[in-house]
């Protein structure tokens, strides 16, 4: 499975406004946004870079005022972890991925203290976007200011093949989402599945990660995945038909 992850990975970064190639990589460029989460680079399957193409892949950051970084699979590529390495990049975090396929897929229950099925929905207004955007911001601590240019890429995300889902709050706006992206090679990353801390506890996540999965299923996807940041978060999408599927690495180079 790590090769159909890796695979979409380059997909993935190929669909960013100005994507280039170096060595053995590929670099997704947003020139919207410095964010080193949306702007960064992934190899390709078996790529063997040599420390000229690692430095290329470097400069090619450096150029635009940008980190090197890059997120993977290492067992996709091997040789790769280890050029970087040379070179000075530090390891950011390890993630395991989880899975979910037609065949795991299954609908989730009430939350606890819930007075029934949770609503799941798909943005429409410029308004419910924005409501997004302002909402996994703040379900994310903060770690990106939400904005016009957020609120156009989950349009963008839901016009182009991929889904954006949320629960509206009761009083308006968002209580919860995520984003699912479009597949490619035939798999689709789940990602951003937040939720107000006052709207915790509902099942808003796990409604919209079985949401989403489902609508990607049902557009020819054969798998979804994602990445989760906890045990508590684990369970949530187990629960919802998401297995073990191997481990990612996040690598970047300081200043």
């Amino acid at each position: 499975m790590h090769t159909d992850v890796q695979s979409f990975a380059v997909a993935h970064l190929l669909r960013r406004p100005a994507p280039c190639e170096a060595g053995g990589f590929v670099l997704g460029f947003d020139p919207a946004t410095t964010s080193p989460y949306v702007n960064y680079a992934t190899p390709l399957p078996g790529a063997e870079p040599t420390d000229r193409d690692v430095a290329d892949l470097i400069a090619a950051f450096r150029e635009r005022g940008l980190k090197p970084r890059l997120e993977f699979a290492p067992d996709a590529a091997p040789a790769v972890e280890p050029a970087l390495r040379r070179a000075g990049f530090r390891t950011e975090a390890v993630h395991e991925y989880l899975v979910c396929t037609p065949a795991t897929l299954t609908l989730p229950g009430s939350g606890p203290g819930a007075a029934g099925p949770v609503e799941v929905a798909a943005p429409v207004t410029d308004e419910d976007y924005t409501a997004i955007d302002v909402a996994l911001s703040e379900a994310f601590g903060g770690e990106w200011a939400p904005s016009p240019q957020g609120a156009a890429r989950l349009r963008r995300t839901e016009e182009g093949g991929g889904a954006v889902r949320f629960v509206r709050a009761p009083g308006g706006g968002c209580a919860g989402g995520a984003i699912c992206s479009a597949p490619a090679e035939g798999t689709a990353e789940l990602a951003g599945v937040g939720t107000l801390p006052a709207h915790r506890g509902r099942g808003i996540a796990a409604a919209v990660a079985s949401a989403l999965a489902g609508t990607l299923f049902g557009r020819g996807a054969r798998s979804v995945w994602l990445e989760y940041s906890g045990e508590g978060s684990r369970r949530v999408y187990e629960r919802v038909g998401f297995r073990p599927g191997g481990t990612r690495l996040y690598l970047s180079l300081d200043d």
